[in-house]
Parts: structure tokens; C-alpha cells; sequence
């Protein structure tokens, strides 16, 4: 990679995480004053509860938000333990969202979508039109970004140094730890997933690599409710407990289904030759599938999280 492509890679990581705030920013002011009371009234039930924080995920683009938030409502009294644990489980499938918004391919569609928000914001005055075209300026951003960073990467699949560091990805360990340290360091899920996707896209990174990284990705995101359960009551700190059990039993189970199942081949075979999609699907899949399998046990991982975290 020379300095031309490298600055290019920068500068399309740049416009894609700017794009991305974008897209969360205005997606939560225009959700803002309305949070408690969404909170308080869908999670009364498991699946109101695990719907909830799945809308709520895919609309503001962050699962991180949404855990930070349930949380703070927890820590403020606001929700029980098991109310917080369905939302989080749900927010693990809302995260999916904007891994599909990529797989879409829209990068050609991108800078008239970049043009029609950011021109549409001179002329909008209202606070509402303002967030919807902020959001869609945000879109268009993020999607200028992703092709620049595949275009700058792809002469990394000829350099026989880079593909001997990435194969290392499809050692599942080498590949986890690389997803949950890369995600941690830059706390968003969404992103990292995007990026991973965009590695792909530019055929530096296989599917079989990419879907160990994916699976560490999911711990990873974990980080930031454990930032913000610092210094909270011992629910808070139980709440962000049961967000890392969760991920970290469903890259457990995923990993063995991948290492001794034809898991990987069958979700190619669901997008053949588009391997975005493919790792959208497998992101989809994993969530989803690890949130019905655990959610009858959404109790008895509330009682192993009190029992892991003192409530005091």
C-alpha cells in the first residue's frame, strides 16, 4: 500500500465513522424525551421487552447506546434486572441493522444521497426535518466512506505478507480476539462490522476469517456497558454482566457450530460471490439465534449475574 491509498483508507475510515455519528445523532435527538417512556412501557414482557430494544437499536444505530441507556435506567430504578436483560438481547439483534444497510451495495447511489441531505439542510428550518435529513446526509457519508476504504485496501489482497496475516484470522481464537480488541478500542459494533465488511469487499479478508472476527466483534461491543456501569450500583454492574455472558456464550456455541458443522458454506451459499452479505447474514443469524436460544433462560442468567456480581 502506497501513501496515496493509505491516506485514502483514512480518509474513507473517517467519513464512514463521521457518517455513522451522524446517523445515531440524529436518529437520537429525534427519539429524545421519549426514551424513559418507551423504556417503561415495552418491557413489561419477554418478547415486548426483546422487541423494544431491537427497534430502538435499529433506529438510533447503536446497541451500545441502548445498553448504556438501559443501564442508567436500571441504576436509576426505573427497571428491574430482566426487563434490562430482554432489552439487551434485543439490541444485539437491532445492531444487525446497519450491517444490512451495507450489504445493500448502495455506494453507487451514495453521494446523490450525501447531496440530497446535505443540501436539504439549508432549507429546512423545523428541528424534526433537520434530524430526518441529517440522518440521511449521515447515510450517503457512511456509504462514500465504505467505498473508499475497499478501494484503498484491495491492493492488499496481492501483497503475500498481508494475506499470511490475515489466514491467522481463520484460526477462531485469533480471529475472536482480533474482532473483540479492535471493537473495544473503537466501541461500536456497528463500525467495526462495517469495516470488516468493507475488508471483504475488497477480497483481503475470506468469509472463513471473517466469521471468527464477526464473532469477536459481538464481545467486544461489550465493552462500553461496562464503561458505563462503572462506579454504579451492583445492578448496573450486573447488567453489563449479563450483556458479556450472553455474547460470550454465543460466540462459544457459534465457534463449535462452525468448527464441526457446514455452517460457513451454507450461509455463502445464501449470497454466493457477495461476501458483505454474507457476513450480514451470519451477523443476523448469530444474534438472532442466540437470542431465542437464551431467552427461556433470561432468568437463570440473572441469578448467575447476581451470583457473579454482588448487588451491593
Amino acid at each position: 500500500m502506497d501513501r496515496n491509498q493509505f491516506f485514502a483508507l483514512l480518509g474513507g475510515l473517517a467519513l464512514f465513522l463521521h457518517g455513522m455519528e451522524m446517523m445515531s445523532t440524529g436518529c437520537r435527538e429525534a427519539a429524545e424525551g421519549r426514551m424513559r417512556q418507551i423504556f417503561g412501557r415495552f418491557t413489561t414482557g419477554r418478547i415486548r421487552g426483546v422487541l423494544t430494544g431491537a427497534a430502538l437499536t435499529a433506529l438510533i444505530q447503536s446497541s451500545s447506546a441502548v445498553t448504556v441507556m438501559a443501564v442508567g435506567f436500571l441504576d436509576a430504578g426505573f427497571m428491574t434486572l430482566t426487563q434490562a436483560c430482554h432489552i439487551i438481547m434485543g439490541a444485539n439483534i437491532g445492531t444487525t441493522a446497519t450491517g444490512v444497510l451495507i450489504a445493500l451495495n448502495l455506494g453507487a447511489a451514495a453521494p446523490l444521497v450525501a447531496f440530497s441531505g446535505v443540501a436539504s439542510a439549508f432549507f429546512l428550518r423545523r428541528p424534526r426535518e433537520r434530524q430526518c435529513v441529517t440522518i440521511l446526509a449521515g447515510l450517503g457519508i457512511l456509504l462514500i466512506g465504505m467505498e473508499m476504504m475497499s478501494a484503498a485496501l484491495a491492493p492488499l489482497g496481492k501483497s503475500a505478507a498481508f494475506v499470511r496475516l490475515i489466514t491467522q484470522f481463520e484460526h477462531p481464537l485469533a480471529g475472536i480476539l482480533a474482532g473483540a480488541v479492535f471493537t473495544a478500542a473503537i466501541q461500536s459494533s456497528s463500525a467495526s462490522v462495517g469495516i470488516l465488511q468493507a475488508l471483504a469487499q475488497s477480497g483481503t479478508v475470506p468469509f472463513a476469517a471473517a466469521v471468527y472476527v464477526l464473532f469477536g466483534q459481538n464481545i467486544g461491543t461489550c465493552i462500553t456497558a461496562v464503561l458505563a456501569s462503572a462506579g454504579r450500583k451492583g445492578s448496573a454492574k450486573q447488567a453489563a454482566a449479563l450483556h458479556l455472558m450472553f455474547n460470550v456464550i454465543g460466540t462459544a456455541g457459534f465457534t463449535m457450530l462452525c468448527l464441526f458443522t457446514p455452517l460457513i458454506a451454507v450461509v455463502e451459499k445464501t449470497a454466493p460471490g457477495d461476501v458483505a452479505v454474507q457476513i450480514a447474514n451470519m451477523h443476523i443469524l448469530f444474534n438472532v439465534a442466540t437470542t431465542l436460544t437464551l431467552l427461556p433462560f433470561a432468568d437463570g442468567l440473572v441469578r448467575a449475574a447476581g451470583r457473579l456480581v454482588p448487588a451491593a
